[in-house]
Parts: structure tokens; sequence; C-alpha cells
């Protein structure tokens, strides 16, 4: 399974921010639309990724005050990031690695979409579910006669 199968399935929205946008606007809109994270972009390109992790790091440091902070100063710069290609395995090795939540996919510099951990726990267990389905279909219609020698009779 590769990260174009999950945006297939989730959708093409994508919420920015840029750089230089007052946090207290980016930390609203995050509240607003009960999102975790939005890509912060300067001029068409990825300049980092802002997230609840960033936000809280940033508020324990400066004792809660957000006052005129600009994004740039809370978000991570150097966020992790794949393509539409990139599989799946190595996505999960990638976020468990950086203990990272979302990660921007990117077409060399297009941004195509985010996908959070979230996301790929959902496809992993989706497809676990089809294979287990298709698993159960194959043993179900196995035909009678043919059992394999000492196998196990299946309820």
């Amino acid at each position: 399974m590769k990260v174009s199968d999950i945006l297939r399935i989730k959708g093409g929205t994508i919420y920015t921010a840029t750089p230089d946008e007052p946090l207290m606007n980016a930390l609203k809109q995050m509240v607003d639309r009960d999102i975790g994270s939005l890509v912060v972009m300067e001029h068409g390109e990825l300049a980092g990724m802002l997230t609840v992790r960033e936000i809280t790091q940033f508020l324990v440091k400066f004792e809660g005050v957000v006052g005129n902070t600009i994004v740039r100063s809370a978000m991570d710069n150097e966020p992790l990031t794949c393509t539409t290609e990139t599989d799946m395995d190595e996505v999960r090795r990638m976020m468990l690695e950086r203990r990272s939540r979302y990660m921007p996919v990117m077409n060399k510099n297009l941004l195509m979409g985010v996908i959070s951990f979230h996301d790929v726990a959902r496809a992993v267990v989706d497809s676990q579910n089809f294979e287990n389905k298709m698993l159960k279909a194959y043993i179900h219609d196995w035909p009678e006669g043919q059992e394999p020698d000492n196998a196990p009779t299946l309820v």
C-alpha cells in the first residue's frame, strides 16, 4: 500500500498557515477546524509544520504567553515528508522513529496532502480486515474431501 492510496480515501483538503502570520490566528484555525496540524507554506513552498506538539512546547517555554508571536517562532522548520509513492511500511517506520504524528506529502515542491498517524493506522487496520475477510472466504470455499492431512477441522 502506498501513500497515494490513503490520500485517495482521505481526500485532498489541506489547511495551511504562513510563517509570518500571528500564532494566535493559526491556533484559532486549528481549534475552529478541529485539526491537529497546519502545513506552513511560504511563497508556494513547504516552510514547516505547526502541530499540537510544537504549540505545547512553545507554550511551556514561554509560560503560556503567545502575545504577538508569529508561526515561524513555534513551527517545526524541518518536517518529515514523504511522496505519494512512499510505501506505508516506510511511512510507519519514519513516523515512529521521529515520533511524528503528521507528515506532508510532496510531489517535488508541490504539496499533495497531509497524512496523520491515525490515517496510517486506519489504512493498516482496513487492509488487515480485508485480508482476513478474503482468507476466511477462501477457507470457507475449500472443496470438500480435499482437506490437507492433519488439518484442524474449522467450524
